[in-house]
């Protein structure tokens, strides 16, 4: 059979098993055919019997994002393989495969390359290295991906193939990986082993600590006396929702959730203080601050979850974590297996231990829920300029006279987290979006907030949306967008369309990337470049931007808002729906959450000051660096 034939038939007979539990790992493939793949491994998707349904990609990196999104929400047990063309077809991933890769989640990525014979070159599309022919655009994927292999005969194929499984099925290391596809290698014939061709099931198993460790790390958590656990996207993949929740309680731990492990347990369990770190509320870094130990299960402790190391600089860390590398980080004492069997272990041996949290985890709980009362009824006719140090009042009339909006980001996101079914999947990315999420978002479903920050990627958020509605169909699937990521990437949208499959996209539109506007701002730089305006700059007035037409003239069914009640109307609207739909949420600047204590991240300041406020930021950085050495 030819190359392709044979990825096509291997790709249809590959299966995970799970506590026992058999499924199969490739139920489709994504696909945007070029010159590079349609003659190839296209021809054996379009010619030969096979099982797997073929998805019609809009853009490469959007497909991928997809892609990995559908894979996250089938908690890494099911995958859809990407293929592209040579050239910008590929490359167009590579943003795609890092952001699968930081966030360990499994991408395969089937790449069409230039011929292996060399014959006709330069092919169409083809990057030319005087110094080195064997160099592709693919070559750009070697820092990004886990695994990367280029296949320039036929016979290289077997041995790529399973070693790519290895990696996408292996927790310990799964992230993206890149096969190079020669387009003249794609066509050849060859006599393939009948064994590459069988069911395979690729077990995951659930490995454990060794017994020294755990004797230690025992040892340390009935020393502390304020002990908090933080659950990252790892405790997600293991399914150790109900294993972090009953530990929790048996022993008064408090537990506090990164963006990836958001969801892993209830938002309403009774220690579950919410999100933590540069972005958590004020609850999850009270209760941090003042920690003596951090246990952290299946983190890789980012700069926002530990606020640049200095949340809780001064305790001692237990890191539960698949992942020898990341469970190594902060100096912790290493549990390193499967994040369920470990919490299991450890909980059947802390039956007599108790932490010395007495009212601290109720009072930081009762706090925050009166902060979220004040965010979600500020009101736009209340003086802005208060709510945050750096929000100017221009900034905020300028985009009211534009726009016509009377909404506040905060009192949106209060809105909708209301009125929109219990159980809904949320997807997000980039900008103000996940910070006012991992703040104000709560739910009781399972796995149904599904944030990529990571890479904080923008463009994740719709092709996302899409992902999680491929692997959940039966539920309600909310995009939360910002106006800058939307223009950057939303082509998936018309997949969506393509398919009929809905989900609802929330466009929060407050004239540019007001995430960074606030962080420029905030240290005391001119606004330059960040808004919507025209030529740029902040003396010109806001671009007004239609997105709704824009939805509309793909087909989608649209709304534009600008008060709470024109929300409220739009988001009701919306459930009767039975194609995609997108609200233009005319937000206005400035009125996202802000900081809490706890939530310091350390960013690239001028060590030559301009004015008086970046001398002031300049000297708050230094002081915090110095205090936490």
């Amino acid at each position: 059979m030819t190359v392709g034939e044979a990825i096509v038939k291997f790709l249809d007979n590959q299966y995970v098993s799970f506590d026992g539990v058999e499924s199969k790992f490739i139920p489709g493939v994504f696909t945007l055919f070029g010159h590079g793949c349609v003659l190839g491994v296209g021809e054996a998707l379009a010619m030969t019997d096979h099982s797997l349904k073929v998805y019609q990609g809009k853009n490469e990196q959007g497909m991928a994002h997809v892609a990995a999104s559908f894979a996250k929400q089938n908690n890494r047990r099911k995958i859809l393989p990407c293929i592209s063309s040579i050239g910008p077809g590929s490359a167009n991933m590579v943003t795609a495969a890092a952001m699968a890769t930081i966030n360990c989640i499994p991408l395969l990525l089937l790449l069409g390359d230039t011929y292996a014979t060399r014959n006709p070159d330069p092919v169409l599309q083809q990057l030319e290295r005087d110094y080195d022919p064997n160099i592709t655009t693919n070559d750009s994927f070697r820092p990004v991906v886990k695994y990367f292999d280029r296949i320039s005969r036929p016979e290289m194929l077997e041995s790529a193939l399973l070693n790519a499984f290895r990696v996408l099925t292996d927790p310990a290391s799964t992230g993206s990986v890149a096969l190079a596809l020669p387009q003249d290698v794609q066509g050849e014939t060859y006599q393939f082993p009948q064994s590459l061709f069988k069911k395979r099931v690729h077990r995951i198993p659930r490995t454990v600590c060794s017994d020294e460790d755990l004797s230690e790390a025992l040892m340390l958590i009935m020393a502390s006396k304020h002990p908090l656990l933080i659950v990252g996207g790892g405790a997600r993949y293991s399914e150790a929702g109900n294993v972090l929740a009953k530990l929790s309680l048996q022993c008064k731990i408090p537990l506090a959730e990164t963006q990836a492990g958001k969801s892993t347990l209830p938002s309403s369990h009774p220690y579950n203080l919410g999100g933590i770190g540069v972005t958590g509320n004020s609850a999850a870094n009270q209760i941090a601050l003042n920690a003596d130990l951090i246990i952290g299960v299946g983190t890789r402790f980012s700069d926002f979850t530990t606020s640049s190391k200095t949340l809780f600089s001064n305790a001692n860390v237990i890191s539960i974590n698949t992942s020898v590398f990341h469970g190594s980080k902060l100096d912790a004492i290493r549990l390193i297996g499967d994040a369920k069997s470990v919490l299991e272990l450890i909980t059947s041996r802390l039956t007599k231990y108790t932490s010395s949290f007495t009212e601290e985890i109720a009072s930081a709980r009762k706090e925050w829920d009166t902060e979220y009362l004040r965010l979600s009824s500020i009101d736009y006719s209340k003086n802005l300029i208060t709510e945050v140090e750096y929000q100017t009042q221009t900034t905020v009339s300028d985009f009211q006279i534009a726009s016509g909006s009377k909404l506040t980001q905060t009192k949106a996101l209060a809105i909708t987290k209301e009125l929109i079914p219990k159980d809904a999947i949320v997807v997000g990315a980039a900008g103000s979006l996940p910070g006012c999420m991992q703040r104000m978002w709560t739910t009781d479903s399972l796995y149904a907030y599904n944030m990529e920050y990571g890479y904080s990627c923008m463009g994740y958020e719709i092709a996302g949306a899409l992902g999680s509605k491929i692997a959940c169909p039966e539920k309600e699937v909310y995009s939360f967008v910002g106006d800058g990521s939307y223009l950057m990437l939303h082509s998936e949208l018309v997949t969506a369309i393509q398919e009929g499959l809905k989900i609802v996209v929330l466009v929060f539109d407050n004239g540019g990337f007001g995430c960074i506007n606030n962080l420029q701002m905030g240290k005391g730089i001119k606004s330059l470049a960040t808004e919507f305006r025209y030529n740029a700059t902040a003396s010109s007035p806001f671009i007004p931007i239609d997105f709704a037409m824009n939805a509309k003239s793909y087909g989608c069914e649209a709304y534009t808002v600008r008060t709470p009640d024109e929300l409220r109307n739009a988001l009701e609207l919306s459930k009767a729906s039975t194609k995609p739909v997108l609200i233009d949420i005319k937000v206005l600047p400035k009125t996202m959450t802000g900081d809490y204590p706890g939530s310091f991240w350390q960013v690239g300041l001028s060590h030559l000051p301009r004015n008086e406020q970046q001398e002031k930021v300049l000297k708050a950085q230094i002081l915090m660096l110095e205090k936490n050495k």
